[in-house]
């Protein structure tokens, strides 16, 4: 089983912290969204004109760096945005050259002012446009279940109309569950063969909160993460899992000291368990 967290989860800490945490408790990979309270970590001399000894330092600590989780939103009708995104996926598919990392995260983003139809022709052109910088530098796109197409139906539609080897799922486990109500094994069924990286956090539901639900540390919420775990092992899924600690959105969540650190106890037990 091989597990990594989510810079996501500790947007204040420098790259020898990250580091040093991740090999302190066993990780075996960072993914990286976002650093020093930054989302473009391309801008950083760590991850442009320092790169090689950034890329020495994972090295040295035998951490990869499976996933960068981009800001990349398939859905857009303008032009200019278009453009940004194009610039920044060229950016992280640099990137991956380096750190030999196999996958960028994208999201399909909110569809404003169209119907779904509509929006999946949208998105299905961008990625075109996208996938071309992907199989250029050989890395894969991974669509995250997430915002309007956490349903799985909405994301194997846009799978199979695209019909790319360089483009996959990642099945963030809590979103399809909280969100859409949706039975983990319709999930894995409608798109197991496609889901290549997890992310995973827990949550219950809260009524006064933005969002109706509030996260939690993983065994506290009531999302069916034991299920998951299981299916995703019986099935054969041999990539990573990733928590995906929202620190950066949720600051009154745990400190990363504290999740991190627990992630790793609940997931081996969880795994013993199977």
């Amino acid at each position: 089983m091989k597990l990594a967290f989510s810079t996501l989860g500790c947007p204040e800490w420098d790259l020898d912290t990250i580091i040093s945490n991740a090999v302190e408790n066993g990780y075996h990979g960072v993914d990286f969204r976002g650093y020093l309270g930054e989302l473009n970590i391309f801008t950083f001399p760590a991850f442009s004109t320092n790169i090689k000894e950034t890329v020495q330092k994972f090295q040295d600590a035998s951490l990869e760096i499976p996933c960068f989780s981009s800001s990349i939103q398939l859905f857009t009708t303008s032009h200019e945005e278009l453009g940004q995104y194009l610039h920044e996926l060229r950016s992280y598919a640099q990137l991956c050259q380096y750190f030999n990392t196999p996958y960028i995260r994208v999201f399909g983003g909110p569809i404003i002012d169209v119907g779904r139809s509509k929006a999946v022709e949208i998105v299905v052109e961008n990625l075109v446009e996208m996938l071309k910088i992907a199989e250029a530098f050989n890395v894969s796109l991974v669509l995250e279940t997430h915002d309007d197409w956490t349903n799985c139906e909405h994301i194997a539609e846009v799978v199979e109309r695209v019909n790319s080897d360089y483009l996959h799922v990642l099945w963030d486990v809590h979103h399809p569950f909280r969100t859409a109500g949706e039975d983990p094994v319709l999930t894995w069924d409608t798109l197991g063969k496609r889901i290549k990286y997890t992310h995973w956090k827990d949550s219950y539901m809260k009524k006064d909160t933005d969002r109706g639900y509030q996260l939690c540390l993983l065994g506290e919420g009531d999302v069916p993460l034991q299920q998951m775990l299981q299916l995703l092992v019986e099935k054969g899924y041999d990539g990573y899992f990733t928590l995906e600690w929202e620190k950066k959105w949720c600051p009154e969540i745990e400190e990363p000291e504290i999740a991190f650190k627990q992630y790793i106890e609940f997931m081996k037990s969880s795994f013993a368990r199977i």
